[in-house]
């Protein structure tokens, strides 16, 4: 990824080493799949997941603390807790789904069933991809790390301006982007 290289010492220089503290082993990702399959309770986790009791516990805590899950009393019935996905829970959505498809391909034996679609036509969703900030799919070539002291400065010491970033749904056609409808 170019001429500089992250420090791979410091924790703090990357999201990765946080983001793998929270989220880094299996049973977070099970639980995390689970809720996007619209499991709430703790006893849907436990007979859906086939997991041990106190795993479970610890697993939800820990989500819970760390802000991927909220937990709050049942409206029907406030004896009861539901654990729901909040916004930085439902920002995981991509990595999930990267995973999913990274798995899909490499694992073995490993058939889709059902298959993740696109709601508006049913059709099955493209590889997760990395996109610059006006939408163009990247590819391991095409990334570098910056100083952020450098940001848009470009090989030549030319200056890039951001283009129009994508939002959910729109579309990205060379130069322009189309806004969803």
């Amino acid at each position: 990824m170019g001429d500089l290289r992250e420090p791979l010492r410091e924790l703090t220089s990357c999201g990765l080493p946080e983001a793998l503290e929270v989220m880094g082993e299996r049973w977070s990702f099970m639980i995390l799949r689970a809720s996007f399959n619209g499991l709430h309770h703790f006893e849907e986790f436990l007979s859906e997941l086939g997991i041990a009791r106190n795993i479970l516990s610890n697993r939800l805590a820990k989500l819970v603390e760390h802000g991927i899950l909220d937990r709050q009393p049942c409206p029907d019935d406030r004896r009861r807790i539901e654990y729901r996905l909040t916004e930085k829970g439902y920002d995981l959505l991509p990595a999930m789904v990267a995973l999913r498809q990274w798995g899909q391909k490499y694992g073995s034996e490993v058939v889709e069933d059902p298959i993740l679609v696109d709601a508006l036509d049913r059709l099955p969703i493209g590889p997760t991809s990395i996109l610059s900030h006006d939408g163009r799919i990247l590819g391991p070539q095409d990334l570098r790390l910056v100083k952020p002291d450098r940001l848009g400065q470009r090989e030549d010491g030319t200056r890039a301006k951001p283009g129009e970033t994508l939002g959910r749904g729109d579309l990205a056609y060379g130069d322009r982007v189309q806004a969803a409808e």
